[in-house]
């Protein structure tokens, strides 16, 4: 079996010189690093990483907890991951926490104990025992998508108390949820449903404030009977749904706050025997590869899913070169997807 050594001869450089391209722990001139990657291949050289980690105390592996892997958007986003870690040499153990508290701090402490040298966790409604562990621990973390309020800046959410070392990656929520509801306002709406998601997760709760900002926009008054929790899932948002269509003065059009959610109130309608956007306008937060295949297309809001993903191994990566870095929250901005659920002529 070809040794370190043996690539650093084919190469004509140092064993130093092999090991800084192999593991990225300095720059080197193109060439030569060209140079060790053609030894490399050419001699079948494979790293012994469980060597490498005991001598460096990093195992170059990421722990990833999070929910509803199944949902296409955290399908997107592990994608991201996955491609921004083999990118930067990184393997990843993924664990689904189930949206449950006590089996996220489960799992995220067999991540811990595998040795991983960081976790990217998108957090429950209720990540106490979660953050209380990490912070423990001191374990390099990013926190996804979801984020908390007193860590890393971050206004919303669930709220945890002192400040904590975790950088958080999410996509913008309330500005292009406001954008949402005064597209149907502009197009004549004055009841505006809102089907949210699960409550105590962040994205549930920057969603209803972009709702209610857009009310506010367009000068229309908040009324509390409009606004059902779908719980992030399409049986919740069916049944919520059907609540808002009982209402004595049901909605013209309806805002969903995620993927799963839309299925289910399209599920809802259907039942009722009603018509997207001839009876009921709809607009939904998140895309998926599908919207544009309905009749009518959906108009949405598009997140930066995978690009989401491969930031919080970048962040987490600069976390690890540099642990006494203060703490940041990162947003990505989302793009309005234009079709024609909200009634409006389709833009091509």
């Amino acid at each position: 079996m070809p040794t370190m050594a043996d690539v650093a001869r084919s190469a004509g450089v140092s064993v130093a010189t092999v090991s800084h391209v192999l593991n990225g722990t300095r720059p080197v001139l193109p060439h030569t690093r060209q140079a060790v990657l053609d030894a490399v291949d050419e001699l079948g050289y494979t790293p012994n990483t469980l060597a490498r980690s005991l001598v460096t105390s990093r195992t170059r592996s990421i722990g990833l907890a999070v929910s509803a892997i199944s949902n296409p958007y955290f399908t997107e986003i592990l994608q991201g991951v996955e491609a921004s870690a083999l990118e930067h040499g990184y393997s990843l153990l993924i664990a689904d926490p189930h949206d449950d508290p006590e089996h996220e701090r489960k799992v995220v402490q067999l991540l811990h104990e595998r040795r991983v040298d960081g976790m990217i966790v998108a957090p429950s409604a209720d990540p106490r025992e979660l953050v209380s562990y990490l912070g423990r621990h001191q374990v390099p973390t990013v926190f996804l998508d979801r984020v908390i309020d007193g860590v890393g800046g971050s206004p919303a959410g669930a709220h945890v108390d002192g400040p904590q070392p975790f950088d958080q990656v999410c996509a913008e929520n309330t500005e292009p949820m406001a954008g949402l509801v005064t597209h149907l306002a502009g197009l004549g709406h004055r009841r505006i449903g809102l089907v949210a998601g699960l409550p105590g997760l962040s994205t549930t709760a920057e969603r209803i404030t972009g709702y209610r900002q857009g009310l506010t926009s367009a000068r229309l008054p908040y009324d509390d009977h409009l606004v059902v929790h779908g719980d992030s899932e399409s049986a919740g948002a069916e049944r919520a749904t059907a609540a808002l269509l009982a209402l004595a003065a049901p909605p013209t059009a309806l805002v969903t706050a995620n993927n799963a959610m839309t299925i289910g109130t399209l599920r809802a309608l259907r039942r009722h025997g009603l018509s997207v956007p001839d009876d009921l306008a709809l607009c939904c937060f998140d895309d998926f590869a599908w919207a544009d295949l309905f009749s009518p297309r959906l108009t949405a809001i598009a997140q930066p899913s995978r690009e989401i993903g491969a930031r919080a191994v970048r962040v987490l990566l600069e976390r690890l070169d540099s642990p006494d870095r203060p703490a940041r929250t990162v947003r990505l901005d989302c793009t309005f997807m234009h079709r024609t659920s909200c009634g409006c002529p389709d833009p091509g």
